[in-house]
């Protein structure tokens, strides 16, 4: 491999984990403070790309599509919590991996009603259109460092929104003892459908940010899925800097095995998954 190559796919690794862990972030939130294995995470993902094509289609513009499918995704969250994912707090997580199974279902069929099942494509916006030279024969895309430095920016406001806000010491008192948040007034309910329809619009904007990078398929969801029940597992249950961490490792070893071992590179993530559970059972932060 020749250094350019690896600087490529360095930056390429790199860009992948960042956006699986804007993914995998709102998974490990909702896992870590309601306790809801949410199995339909990763169609928010699908339904972040289609709202992109959509809307793009409609407006001409990436940015007014970006910003009505988020709020589309907290409406979304919202209406889903209330709904459905309240009546599981005190259910075990059978219950609640065969109602979020049920919403793939569901989520699939209204994807397929209302775009159809043929591949879609949204195009790079104009202005990010361009790539950035590396070596005199290598350049990179604007828009994929792009798509980092939006993952990035989420990162650093979620790290400020949970250590430094109210909101944040609900979040994380409400974690660690639900009865007690309740008993000293706090609505918890209120506070579990907020973190809920944040965890709906990160992986939204995850499928809106990334739809220019890929084509738009039906069920794209469940395999990011998967990606992102690795990265929780190593990462620790519940652990945003856990999810973070663990994002940035799958995201470089999936990159590197797929140019350096193709054969084996489906396989790898797991690999190193059951290597850092070898070590660290409870994966590298549990809370």
């Amino acid at each position: 491999m020749t250094t350019s190559l690896f600087f490529v796919q360095l930056i390429n690794g790199l860009q992948y984990g960042l956006l699986l862990f804007l993914i995998a972030s709102g998974l490990t939130l909702v896992f870590g403070v309601m306790g809801i294995l949410n199995l339909a995470h990763g169609s928010m993902y699908m339904v972040g790309a289609y709202l992109a094509w959509y809307f793009v289609q409609q407006t001409g513009s990436f940015t007014l599509s970006a910003i009505i499918s988020a709020v589309i995704a907290l409406a979304i969250g919202i209406v889903v919590e209330r709904l459905l994912i309240q009546r599981l707090y005190r259910r075990n997580h059978l219950d609640q991996v065969l109602l979020t199974i049920g919403m793939i279902f569901v989520f699939n069929a209204l994807q397929s009603i209302l775009w159809g099942d043929d591949p879609l494509g949204v195009q790079v916006p104009e202005a990010m259109s361009a790539a950035i030279p590396l070596t005199d024969v290598v350049e990179y895309p604007v828009y994929r460092i792009f798509v980092a430095l939006v993952c990035v920016a989420i990162a650093a406001v979620m790290y400020f929104m949970i250590n430094r806000t109210r909101l944040g010491m609900l979040i994380r008192a409400g974690e660690s003892n639900r009865e007690m948040v309740e008993c000293l007034g706090i609505d918890i309910s209120r506070l579990y459908t907020i973190v809920f329809a944040i965890g709906v619009m990160l992986a939204t904007v995850a499928g809106v940010i990334a739809a220019p990078m890929s084509s738009i398929v039906p069920g794209m969801g469940e395999h990011v899925l998967i990606a992102c029940f690795v990265v929780v597992v190593i990462g620790g249950m519940g652990s945003i800097k856990g999810a973070f961490i663990g994002a940035l490792l799958v995201g470089l070893v999936d990159t590197f095995a797929s140019v350096l071992m193709p054969q084996l590179s489906s396989m790898m993530i797991y690999i190193l998954m059951a290597f850092i559970l070898l070590i660290k059972p409870q994966g590298l932060f549990s809370s």
